[in-house]
């Protein structure tokens, strides 16, 4: 394995080859296929079109089956894929991929596509360390036409990628597929507003998995859909225009009519006014329709905007049941119908400690206010909105939106306090600087995920917020070693009249115990954790405990220094007079982070020091335990 050794934490070089990591369990999912008499024959998209369209409800039902199986052993994200089964069949079907291209937003629902795009037996590796990975990768198959993990990105690019494609006069397809959540971000409006100024050649599939369609109106919908699409129906509605916009009172007329009927028929005028060609709602789950709309489709030029609904978890009644449970599983049995229980542990996970902290701190200060951009199980926030459901505030996936409203909230004399990803801030940046930081309001945001998340991989670790966050002026940025200086910070930064940020890794923390008082730590103070010679090791959050451990094997004095912003200079500017060499320790970006603020303080003070800055690599650490990427 190559690795990099220059004074940072050790991590694997990423993605010029993937290696399988398990071949116990390539040789279990070899017997499995073997079941699949369809899926079997299938290493790409073109076995796929070599399949008589009869057979594509039965390959269907064998890639449903075969998802479930390689999941239940490795573990991932389950219930969206089981919604895009169909889907996923018909647009291999149709569409010449690779030259056609597929941009899925998130991917969280592509594990299909993967399978049918030539990985199906690594599947049980996905998200382990140098197994498939857990999103489209462009470095890991030339199907996967555009990198994702952030949501609401698929329409842009897929537009970028159609302009482009047309300026070379290629005629190539473009596909955006995008969930009814992502659709909620600002950018996919962004985006759908400029593809139908500029008229380009984009086709946007909307999977809404939020509703369900009765037989009766599935069919009169699918009925409708295949006018809709028509080559007919084009032909003569483009015609008319052009008769029609002859005679202006006539023409207003008919535009009138024909989005009033539309209005009363489909749920598009909001597409349709931004330009796109709206077909749709139709039965995402059949695969027959699916293969007649969208070959329809191919002949039509401009933005076109098909709406199909899905059933998340679809096939599988656990996840039909309760998809939120399903989103993300580890191993399971599926013939189960329920998910294995964690081991009971007697420690909270980061996550719990804030979420406890929220509703005592909203028990005792009415201004708190929670905000989430969708992220309610996740960041914490099950109990708050339950107690304090007219205090709380799930924006959809907005990020951006959450950090201004926060600021508005602000304004008006409340306490708010933004529970996101630390990989999801960077999406609020600016909004961060303007919004809150110039005017100095009182906004505490909780960074959860900070530092290396694990078999998600780069898109979603948090590794930049001490570097994208120190450098703002007004930031009080604090990083807990442990489960209850995590409770102490969040009450510090909600006490501190200006935006502050505590940031806390995934999972559990070395397990000391949380005292419940609301008690504050001094600001812009660190501590002495051991006391030694010659060598000091400054830490920063989940690196104390480790350079604890450090410290006994070097006989070294360790800090827990807190406070990434402001530092305490007292204590570093002793540490440096009292030992011969300084090592600092973060699990962030060693570039623009925690030690290059101490370099930086040495330097003001003219102070020359041996000094070691240790933190993550100049590169995006790729995917595996954290343990793993940690060694």
């Amino acid at each position: 394995m190559d690795t990099i050794l220059t004074g940072e934490v050790i991590a694997e070089v990423q993605p010029s080859t993937l290696k399988v990591v398990s071949s116990q369990a390539i040789n279990t999912i070899g017997k499995i296929s073997g079941h699949y008499p369809l899926l079997k024959r299938i290493s790409s998209p073109s076995d796929v079109k070599k399949l008589k369209k009869s057979q594509l409800k039965s390959l269907s039902k064998e890639l449903r089956d075969y998802l479930t199986q390689t999941v239940s052993i490795s573990g991932g994200h389950f219930s969206a894929g089981l919604g895009t089964v169909e889907l996923t069949v018909a647009l291999h079907y149709v569409f010449n991929t690779p030259e056609d291209q597929l941009v899925w937003d998130v991917g969280h629902q592509a594990y299909p596509h993967k399978i049918l795009t030539g990985r199906k037996e690594r599947m049980t590796t996905i998200r382990t360390q140098g197994g498939v990975c857990a999103f489209p990768n462009r470095f890991e198959s030339e199907y996967d036409a555009f990198g994702v993990g952030h949501s609401s990105t698929s329409i842009s690019a897929a537009l970028g990628m159609a302009i482009a494609s047309q300026l070379k006069g290629e005629h190539k397809h473009m596909v955006a597929i995008i969930g009814d959540g992502s659709i909620t971000g600002g950018m996919a409006f962004e985006a759908m507003n400029h593809a139908g100024a500029i008229d380009a050649n984009l086709l946007v599939i909307l999977n809404d998995n939020d509703m369900s369609i009765s037989p009766n109106v599935g069919a009169m919908n699918n009925y409708l859909t295949k006018i809709l699409s028509s080559k007919l129906y084009s032909s003569v509605r483009e015609e008319s225009k052009k008769v029609l916009s002859k005679m202006p009172s006539v023409w207003e007329l008919a535009r009138r009519t024909e989005e009033h009927m539309k209005g009363m028929i489909v749920p598009g005028t909001l597409f349709e006014e931004l330009g796109f060609n709206y077909i749709g709602p139709i039965d995402g789950h059949d695969v027959d329709m699916l293969v007649e709309t969208l070959e329809s489709l191919k002949h039509i030029q401009g933005p076109r905007f098909l709406h199909i609904v899905t059933k998340k978890g679809k096939g599988y009644a656990p996840a039909e049941k309760d998809p939120l449970a399903y989103h993300g599983v580890p191993a399971f049995d599926p013939s189960q119908d329920r998910l294995p229980k964690g081991k009971p542990s007697l420690h909270p996970t980061y996550t719990e400690v804030f979420g406890d902290w929220l509703c005592d701190m909203a028990k005792q200060d009415e201004r708190l206010l929670g905000i989430t951009p969708a992220m309610r199980e996740g960041s914490g926030l099950v109990k708050f909105s339950e107690q304090y459901p007219k205090r709380y505030f799930d924006v959809a996936i907005a990020e951006q939106h959450a950090v201004t409203l926060a600021a508005g909230q602000a304004c008006q004399g409340a306490k708010p306090v933004v529970a996101i990803y630390s990989t999801f801030l960077q999406r609020g940046y600016d909004q961060l600087i303007h919004d809150v930081a110039i005017q100095n309001l009182d906004v505490l945001f909780a960074l959860d995920r900070a530092g290396l998340v694990g078999p998600d991989g780069p898109t979603h670790a948090g590794s930049f917020d001490h570097s994208y966050l120190g450098c703002i002026p007004n930031m009080l940025i604090m990083a807990p070693a442990d489960e209850d200086e995590c409770r102490k910070m969040l009450t510090t930064g909600f006490n501190h009249p200006g935006p502050a940020a505590v940031r806390y890794p995934r999972g559990k923390g070395p397990g000391k115990a949380v005292q419940k008082d609301l008690t504050a730590l001094p600001i812009g103070k660190g501590e002495i954790r051991r006391q030694g010679e010659r060598i000091a090791i400054l830490a920063w959050g989940s690196m104390v405990a480790p350079a604890e451990q450090a410290g006994q094997e070097l006989n070294a004095t360790v800090a827990n220094m807190r406070f990434v912003k402001p530092l305490d200079e007292e204590l570093i500017l002793q540490l440096a007079k009292d030992h011969d060499t300084l090592i600092t320790i973060e699990e962030n970006a060693v570039q623009g982070g925690a030690g290059s603020a101490v370099n930086t303080l040495l330097h003001k003070h003219k102070i020359l020091k041996h000094t070691l800055n240790l933190g993550l690599p100049d590169q995006f650490v790729e995917q595996g335990t954290r343990e793993e990427l940690l060694t």
